[in-house]
C-alpha cells in the first residue's frame, strides 16, 4: 500500500551570520516531527535550506572584502556553518535548497513573469520606511515608536522605482482561508494577521517585490536593473526544491501541497498572507498548515546577533550532548509561545528529566535485571493489583502522546510520555524489588516487576525516538530491544519483549551535572567567545608633525549643548545642530555624522566644539565651528562616536 505522505519545512535562514540557537530549535523542533512521522510510516520530505539574496548579504560581503556568494559560502559551508550545524544536531533533512542555486534562480524568473503576465505584478514607485535588518517595507502607522515593528531596530527612508505584488486582489481570500479555517496555527495569530493587515485602515497593502537599489539577488529577466525582493525569491523555495518549474528536482506531485511550514513567529505574516495570495495568482494548491512559533528569549528580549545576546548551539551541545540540547529545546518551551533561555533551565532540565527521571529509571531496572537474574528475566505471568495503574497508563501512552504529536504541541507529546516514566519511579518504591529478592517464593513476582518497568521503558523509549535518537538507541541496546520492539506498532502493544529478554546495564547516559561548577565554566566560556568575536579596531595613524604649544592654545573648545537637530535635505550625511554654546546666541554647526547619529538621538546632549574657526558654507548653510569626534575602523567599516560630555557641565565651559 503507497504510504502516506507527509512534507514539512523550516524557514530558509538568512546567513548574515553564523546561526545561533534560535535558529537551532526551529529546525529540530521541524526534525522531530518529520522523524514522528517516519516513525508512524509516513514517506516524508523534510526541507531546510537558505536565503542568500537581498540588501545585507551585499553590504556584509562589500565590508568582508568577498563577493556576496564567496560571503553566503563561507557562512554555509564554512567550518561550523549552517550545514556543519546541522549535521551536529543530527537533522535528518531530505533536501537543503539554497536560493543561489542555478534552479532556484532561473525558477523564479519564471514564476515572476507568469505573475506579470497574469496582470499581479505592475511597476511603480516605493515610498516609505525600510527595515534592513527585516529586509522588510512598512508604513508609518506600521511602526512601533518609529521602529521596526518586528525586530525593534530603526527604520530608514526609502525611495526607489519597484515592482509590486497586488496582494489587495487577494484580501478577501485571504481573509476567508484565516478566519475560516486551521490554515494558521496556533489559532492566537489569526487576529494578529486580520487586524493588523488586512481590516486595517487602508487594508491589505500592496507588496514590493523588486528593487533597483542593490545588485545582490535574482535579475527580473525582463527588466533587469531590478532583482526579484525577498519574498518572492525566498518563499517559493518551498516549491522549487521539489521541481516547480524547474527539471532538476522531483517530488512535486508526490508531496505539495506541504502539510506544515514551521517559522518563526516575526515572519508569519509573509507564509500567512502574502505566500497564499501568491499561489492564489498562479492557481497553485495552498500548504495545508503555516505554523507560528515563538521566540527563544533571554531576559525578555529576542536573540539577535546585533543585540549580542545570541547563545552559540556548539558550546552547549559539546558540553551536555546533542541529545540533550535538543531534548531541552522541545521540553522546556511551549512551541507557540516565546521560551526565556537560560543556562539555570537548561542543566536544571537535563539533571531532573533526563539524569533523575529517566537515565535513573533505566539504570536502576537494568542494574536490578542484571543483579537478581543475571541479566536475563525468565517467564513470568505473576500479575497484582498494584501493577494496573502503570500498565493502563502505558498502553495508553501511544494514543495520548500521538494526539499531541498531530497538533505540534510538542512539549505536551514529551509531557505524556515524562507523566509515565514518573509513574514508572513511583512503581519501584510501591513494589520494592529489593524486598522481593529475599524470599525464592516470590522470585516470579520478582520478575513480574522487572518486566512491567522494562516494557514501560521500552515504549517510552519509542516515543522519545523522534527527540533523542542516538540516546534512545543506546537504550534500546541496554534493554535488549531489536528492531521489531521499536516501532511505532510496538508501542501500542504492551508485551513485545520476549520471554527470556536479556539486559545489559551500561554507563550511565544522561550523567547528573554539578550545577554550579558548570555555570562558572560556562560563564568563562562564553565570555571567551565573546571576545575572541569582537572585530578587529583599526585606528588612524598618528600625525608625525609636531604642533608648537602656542598654537594648540589658541584653539577654543567648548561645551555645547543640543537645542534642535535636523537633517540637511539633499544631502544623505549632513546634520544641523542649533548649539548653546553660553554666549547667548544660538550657534549653527553642519556635521555630515548623519550616517551614524538620527537626529533625535542627540537633541539635549552636551558634546565638545570647537569654536574658533572660521565660517565655512555648506550646503548653502553656514557651519560656525566643529563637532569633535571619535572615529576608528571595524572590519574595514567606519565607526564614529561623538565625544559626549558629563550634562553636568555648563554651556559654554572652556575646555582645557
Amino acid at each position: 500500500m503507497d504510504k502516506k505522505k507527509f512534507y514539512i519545512t523550516t524557514p530558509i535562514y538568512y546567513p548574515s551570520a553564523k546561526l545561533h540557537i534560535g535558529h537551532a530549535y526551529c529546525t529540530v523542533a521541524t526534525d522531530a516531527m518529520a522523524r514522528y512521522k517516519r516513525l508512524t510510516g509516513c514517506d516524508v520530505m523534510f526541507l531546510t535550506g537558505t536565503d542568500e539574496h537581498g540588501q545585507k548579504i551585499e553590504d556584509k560581503a562589500r565590508e568582508a572584502g568577498v563577493s556576496p556568494k564567496e560571503f553566503v559560502d563561507r557562512i554555509v559551508e564554512g567550518e561550523h556553518g549552517v550545514l556543519d550545524l546541522w549535521k551536529l544536531m543530527n537533522i535528518s533533512n531530505d533536501r537543503f535548497i539554497r536560493t543561489t542555486d542555478d534552479y532556484h534562480e532561473k525558477a523564479i524568473q519564471r514564476i515572476f513573469r507568469h505573475m506579470y503576465d497574469k496582470g499581479d505584478i505592475y511597476k511603480g514607485t516605493y515610498k516609505g520606511k525600510y527595515c534592513k535588518p527585516c529586509e522588510s517595507f512598512w508604513t508609518e502607522s506600521q511602526l512601533v515608536n518609529g521602529m521596526c515593528p518586528d525586530c525593534g531596530r530603526e527604520v530608514v527612508d526609502a525611495e526607489e522605482e519597484a515592482y509590486f505584488f497586488r496582494a489587495s486582489k487577494y484580501a478577501s481570500r485571504v481573509r476567508d482561508l484565516l478566519t475560516g479555517t486551521d490554515f494558521l496555527q496556533p489559532a492566537s495569530r489569526v487576529n494578529e494577521m486580520v487586524n493588523n493587515f488586512i481590516d486595517c485602515e487602508g487594508g491589505l497593502q500592496d507588496l514590493c517585490v523588486s528593487r533597483t537599489s542593490f545588485q545582490w539577488g535574482v535579475p527580473v529577466d525582463f527588466d533587469p536593473k531590478h532583482v526579484v525582493y525577498v519574498w518572492v525569491d525566498a518563499l517559493f523555495n518551498y516549491m522549487t526544491a521539489l521541481g516547480y518549474e524547474n527539471d532538476e528536482r522531483d517530488g512535486l506531485d508526490r508531496f505539495w501541497p506541504a502539510d506544515v511550514h514551521f517559522v518563526g513567529k516575526e515572519i508569519v505574516r509573509f507564509h500567512a498572507i502574502y505566500w497564499p495570495a501568491f499561489l492564489m495568482s498562479l492557481g497553485l494548491p495552498l500548504p495545508k498548515h503555516v505554523y507560528g512559533h515563538g521566540w527563544l528569549v533571554i531576559d525578555g528580549v529576542r536573540m539577535a546577533k546585533s543585540r549580542g545576546n545570541v547563545v552559540d548551539p556548539y558550546l552547549l551541545a559539546e558540553r551536555f550532548g546533542v541529545d540533550a540540547l535538543r531534548f531541552f529545546l522541545l521540553r522546556t518551551f511551549p512551541f507557540g509561545s516565546d521560551g526565556n533561555f537560560s543556562n539555570e533551565l537548561l542543566i536544571n532540565t537535563i539533571n531532573v528529566d533526563l539524569a533523575n527521571d529517566l537515565g535513573n529509571l533505566v539504570s536502576r531496572t537494568t542494574a536490578m535485571i542484571e543483579k537478581y537474574f543475571g541479566g536475563t528475566l525468565p517467564k513470568t505471568d505473576a500479575h497484582e493489583s498494584v501493577d494496573d495503574e502503570l500498565l493502563t497508563m502505558a498502553k495508553a501512552l501511544r494514543g495520548r502522546y500521538e494526539a499531541q504529536m498531530e497538533k505540534y504541541q510538542l512539549h505536551l507529546g514529551l509531557d505524556e510520555v515524562f507523566k509515565v516514566i514518573a509513574r514508572a519511579n513511583k512503581y519501584i518504591d510501591e513494589t520494592a524489588p529489593w524486598v522481593l529478592a529475599k524470599d525464592e517464593a516470590k522470585r516470579g513476582r520478582l520478575a513480574a516487576v522487572l518486566y512491567n518497568l522494562l516494557e514501560t521503558v521500552r515504549i517510552c523509549t519509542v516515543l522519545l525516538t523522534p527527540f533523542m535518537p542516538e540516546s534512545c538507541e543506546k537504550i534500546f541496546a541496554q534493554l535488549g530491544a531489536d528492531g521489531d520492539a521499536r516501532t511505532w506498532e510496538s508501542a501500542g502493544c504492551f508485551g513485545t519483549l520476549p520471554d527470556g529478554v536479556t539486559v545489559t546495564k551500561g554507563e550511565a547516559i544522561f550523567p547528573r551535572i554539578d550545577a554550579q561548577a558548570e555555570l562558572a565554566e560556562l560563564e568563562k566560556l562564553e565570555a571567551a567567545a565573546k571576545n575572541a568575536g569582537k572585530p578587529a579596531v583599526e585606528l588612524e595613524p598618528y600625525a608625525a608633525e609636531s604642533v608648537d604649544f602656542d598654537t594648540f592654545c589658541r584653539s577654543d573648545f567648548r561645551a555645547v549643548k543640543v537645542k534642535a537637530c535636523e537633517a540637511v535635505k539633499k544631502s544623505d550625511k549632513l546634520l544641523r545642530f542649533t548649539l548653546d554654546d553660553g554666549s547667548g546666541t544660538d550657534r549653527q554647526i553642519l556635521s555630515g555624522i548623519h550616517k551614524f547619529y538620527e537626529p533625535e538621538q542627540l537633541i539635549g546632549k552636551t558634546l565638545l566644539a570647537i569654536v574658533n574657526l572660521p565660517p565655512r558654507k555648506m550646503m548653502g548653510l553656514e557651519s560656525c565651528g566643529m563637532l569633535i569626534s571619535a572615529v576608528h575602523k571595524e572590519n574595514g567599516e567606519e565607526k564614529l562616536n561623538l565625544i559626549m560630555l558629563d550634562d553636568k557641565i555648563p554651556a559654554g565651559a572652556k575646555m582645557c
